[in-house]
């Protein structure tokens, strides 16, 4: 395991800050699942795409990853199917997706040095609820935004704003594995943890926005204490 990747800077001193979470790569090990599930979706309408393209694009909302893996065109012609597809050939591998090393335990530790835990995930509600079900703690996760409640998509910062007010407003910190997650976070105005999990190198996580990079859930949850979400 290596060592987390530490920016210089650190945030402001926050007391108990909301923690929004993001699900796929930073919860639970499904974002390779996602990345065959989109593939086959664009075999399926005639429109094969790399898995490198779909990989660099999961965690953006599926309103906007048609557009942006394939082009305006497909998403026009044919969006609305690729998304159905997806969530098709998704489904079909839930069996096979576990929760990610450390993450439940992660979600119970935050919970107990006392911050208020979000989820925004770009996902709709029914797959985050089977997703969820994954992991022990899901209970401590008091408030849940995904893309049924209408609200813009990653790397907008609508989710991340959202999560933090139904959970009582204040400072916020993100925790997530993608690019998409970093950017969500900026526009928010909130600092950003990144994780590796999501198969997303270091670099990348910093260069969007990211000031702290740790491996996994399991990496996060053994440095708490002397992360930026340590207790206050």
């Amino acid at each position: 395991m290596t060592a987390p990747t530490v920016s210089p800077t650190s945030p402001r001193d926050h007391v108990a800050p909301v923690v929004v979470l993001d699900l796929d790569g930073t919860l639970v090990d499904s974002v390779y699942h996602h990345v065959v599930a989109w593939q086959g979706a664009f075999r399926d309408v005639g429109r094969p795409v790399p898995a490198l393209r779909v990989h660099e694009a999961i965690g953006m909302g599926g309103d906007r990853l048609v557009a942006h893996v394939a082009g305006a065109s497909v998403e026009a012609a044919v969006g609305d199917d690729v998304r159905a597809l997806h969530d098709q050939h998704f489904r079909a591998t839930l069996r096979s997706i576990t929760a990610l090393d450390g993450a439940s335990d992660l979600v119970a530790g935050l919970a107990d040095r006392g911050h208020r835990l979000a989820l925004a995930s770009s996902a709709e509600a029914g797959l985050v609820d089977e997703l969820l079900d994954l992991l022990d703690a899901r209970s401590r996760i008091g408030t849940v935004v995904t893309a049924s409640d209408g609200v813009a998509s990653k790397p907008g910062p609508e989710m991340v704003q959202e999560a933090v007010a139904r959970a009582g407003g204040g400072a916020a910190v993100v925790v997530g594995d993608a690019v998409w997650d970093a950017l969500s976070a900026e526009a928010a105005g909130s600092p950003c943890i990144g994780l590796r999990s999501g198969g997303v190198g270091a670099e990348r996580l910093l260069s969007a926005g990211a000031s702290w990079v740790y491996d996994d859930p399991r990496d996060l949850l053994d440095r708490l204490d002397q992360s930026p979400l340590r207790a206050h």
